[in-house]
């Protein structure tokens, strides 16, 4: 039995791991637009040879086909409740799945067993010729980074893990990652990526290209093409071998004489990222905030700290070595310096290099509007996202251990070790940490515990003491 393409991907879509609303029912699915992708060599995208025929609005048009498969990029509305959000997905058509896709599969339509594309590479090459040639396809325009070549004969592969969006890695070269909830506007990585390579910067990923189309009357991006790193390690993972390290080191062991000691990639981290924050200031403009604007983000900050108490009851204990920190910042009584700042900024967001780090996804929160993603914040808003990184480093693996209590001394001298190097490299680097900048870091970083404690207690009730144990610490 076949069924229409919008009722089978109304069941399929909520078993996505990217798709936002599994926990309320879908009320309508439509299709926005389908545009029918040219499965044909790259000479025949660059001539644009289907670029005045190929967009439609019919869920059902049957698309051009090579051979007996066929593909469209298709943008969808997903209507629950009160809430309309848009995504968009790569689905191809075949008479008969081969093994390889029948994990993909949507369903059987009119037109044959619909998949989700993005997981054949022997059509997912299209996207990567169109970059190349800068080709207009329908409503989409593809764009390649001037300067750049692209060597369009690599195959792609799904890299596994991610929540929000779909990366595909082609050959060893290129990723490609495929935003799929659409936010209307263009994305803050490719603005600061492209920025920064703008501006040499060699702690970042080069750019390549990206995929945009007009959507609810704005430019917006669908997709954002980078260098590869296939010999670059995560910090999350480096810094977790650390860890391990110095656990099964013999007790007493110091941080320093362990075999695994990550000060000194902490050092360079600070270092590279600050000299991420001065080429983001010098790419975009700074502001300064005053101090009734910064009264304000204090609230700002009670307010969440409250809304955490509420829900989880422990944190109350330590509300007030929070509200001190508070207190120490509307009460400082001088402008803040802001700027443009990466906003999601942790361990699992950087990579080693052989030669130096490099920082990943500049996009920001996905679940935030792109008007808050893009606002101007302060550089150490990224550093106490990375010093609570730290924290979650050195505990989180005596979790489920008989010795934990007795490693706990080695899991707060990790921590503090790592935190300190850090700081030290930021500010060697030229970022600034004395004075007055101190007590915005803590508020800062009590900010993120509270949001940290709430998570915890939602998701992993287990992990609730590694945001509780920042309450307690030292003031910076």
């Amino acid at each position: 039995m076949t069924h229409t393409l919008e009722a089978l991907l109304a069941g399929w879509i909520t078993g996505q791991r990217w798709f936002a609303g599994k926990s309320r029912a879908i009320s309508e699915l439509a299709v926005e637009s389908a545009t029918p992708l040219p499965l044909r060599g790259p000479e025949e995208i660059l001539h644009n040879a289907v670029a005045g025929s190929s967009r439609t609005t019919d869920p059902v048009a049957r698309p051009r086909t090579r051979g007996q498969v066929s593909v469209r990029h298709l943008v969808i509305t997903v209507r629950q409740g009160d809430t309309t959000d848009r995504y968009q997905l790569l689905v191809g058509f075949r008479p008969e799945l081969p093994q390889r896709l029948r994990h993909v599969a949507i369903g059987l339509t009119d037109e044959g067993y619909a998949y989700d594309a993005l997981h054949d590479a022997d059509v997912t090459g299209v996207l990567l010729s169109a970059v190349a040639g800068d080709a207009d396809v329908g409503p989409l325009r593809f764009r390649h980074m001037p300067g750049t070549e692209i060597d369009t004969s690599a195959r792609s592969l799904v890299l596994g893990g991610e929540q929000s969006n779909t990366s595909l890695v082609f050959g060893d070269a290129y990723i490609c990652k495929l935003f799929r909830k659409l936010i209307p506007g263009v994305n803050p990585e490719v603005e600061v990526v492209s920025a920064l390579a703008r501006r040499g910067s060699r702690n970042i990923a080069r750019p390549y290209g990206w995929i945009e189309a007009d959507i609810a009357g704005q430019n917006t991006t669908l997709a954002f093409t980078q260098e590869f790193l296939p010999t670059a390690s995560d910090g999350w993972s480096l810094a977790l071998t650390s860890v391990r390290d110095l656990y099964g080191s013999p007790p007493g062991t110091p941080c320093c004489d362990a075999g695994g000691d990550f000060a000194a990639e902490s050092h360079r981290l600070g270092v590279a990222t600050a000299n991420l924050h001065r080429q983001m200031a010098d790419a975009f403009p700074t502001s300064t905030i005053e101090a009734p604007e910064v009264k304000r983000m204090v609230e700002g900050f009670r307010r969440r700290l409250d809304s955490a108490i509420t829900e989880v009851p422990e944190l109350a204990a330590h509300a007030a070595s929070a509200h001190e920190a508070f207190d120490r910042l509307a009460d400082m009584g001088r402008p803040i310096t802001v700027q443009r700042v990466h906003g999601d900024y942790h361990l699992g967001q950087v990579m080693r290099t052989p030669s130096e780090w490099v920082v990943l996804d500049f996009e920001g929160e996905p679940g935030q509007p792109l008007s808050e993603r893009r606002a101007l914040d302060s550089p150490l808003r990224d550093v106490a996202g990375m010093l609570r990184s730290f924290e979650y480093a050195a505990r989180h693996l005596l979790f489920g251990r008989a010795d934990a209590a007795a490693l706990e001394p080695c899991a707060a001298e990790w921590a503090e070790r790592n935190r300190a190097a850090f700081i030290a490299g930021y500010s060697a680097g030229g970022g600034r940490i004395h004075g007055d900048d101190a007590i915005l870091l803590r508020a800062l970083e009590l900010s993120k515990a509270a949001y940290e404690v709430v998570y915890e207690a939602r998701n992993r009730p287990a992990w609730l003491p590694i945001p509780l144990a920042a309450f307690t610490h030292a003031a910076a």
